[in-house]
């Protein structure tokens, strides 16, 4: 290994200790380090030594790095892989969050994470990925989604309409407060909380799931993930709002989104002795 990409939420001050540690760790062993902008710039304010030797790159940079890691929570782990994830960089979660279904180390651990690596510890999850296609869709928001792409209201109380078609063939006119396309991985984000399924991360599927639908026939589906999606919302509201992994736009009434699978997917580091069962055990207190 000879590069590591970081990317991080600028709320670490207090896992500063911790993070210089790593540094430290990664330039003894030889490894180069690159810096997403963002993180760099307060490190540079709150401990500027620890940035000694790394360099700094941009949200529009091309990244060159055999591994990514993300400091921060979900939301974190998502913006690293809108920044790394197209170009194949295997990118591992340290949680300084929440849930942080994404992770696979805590913060505390971080400064072991050059050793795991040199001693084989993790194991490579490929994730699959929306695209997702949709004339105003602008380059900010992005076109790729690991968890979830998300059709809701603008800001008034009126339901939105939707009219899906799968593979070109209509499926079903949504009426609803929203509608979600998850992936496996986003099973356990979003659509948990509308009553969506849980799926397991590495198996090829997209999860349908309205939003307090207005029909009680309106049921969360589960789709081949080969499968393309279109989506065109209607109504009274002359706009509807679009979301892909949070990053949300306005979009006019009657503009086809169309989803499909992404062109790559994306490798996700767990801890070899990891099991997904074992997380929601952890993180939804099953074991409780």
């Amino acid at each position: 290994m000879s590069t590591i990409a970081v990317f991080g939420s600028r709320r670490q001050n207090q896992y500063i200790s911790q993070i210089e540690a790593f540094l430290g760790n990664v330039r003894a062993k030889g490894i180069d380090l690159v810096m997403h902008g963002k993180l760099y710039d307060h490190l540079a304010e709150i401990a500027p030594c620890a940035i000694i030797g790394v360099e700094r790159r941009s949200s529009a940079d091309a990244v060159c790095a055999d591994l990514a890691v993300s400091l921060g929570g979900d939301g974190t782990f998502l913006r690293t892989a809108q920044w790394v994830g197209p170009l194949g960089v295997p990118i591992v979660g340290v949680n300084t969050g929440h849930l942080g279904y994404l992770a696979a180390l805590s913060i505390d651990r971080l400064p072991e994470l050059p050793d795991l690596i040199a001693n084989d510890g993790f194991v490579v999850e490929h994730r699959t990925v929306l695209s997702v296609d949709s004339p105003q869709l602008p380059p900010s928001v992005g076109r790729y989604a690991l968890n979830e792409v998300a059709l809701s209201k603008e800001e008034s109380a009126s339901m939105i309409y939707a009219s899906v078609c799968l593979d070109g063939e209509p499926l079903a006119d949504y009426k609803a407060d929203g509608l979600l396309v998850a992936t496996s991985t986003g099973s356990t984000a979003y659509n948990l909380s509308v009553g969506g399924p849980i799926v397991q991360p590495t198996v090829p599927v997209w999860v349908l799931s309205p939003v307090a639908a207005h029909s009680l026939s309106m049921r969360p589906m589960v789709v081949d993930s080969r499968a393309t999606i279109s989506i065109v919302p209607t109504g009274r509201s002359p706009h509807v709002r679009l979301a892909v992994d949070g990053r949300s736009v306005i979009i006019d009434t009657g503009t086809e989104i169309r989803l499909s699978k992404a062109p790559f997917e994306l490798a996700v580091l767990q801890l070899r002795d990891h099991t997904f069962a074992d997380t929601l055990r952890r993180k939804l207190h099953w074991a409780e």
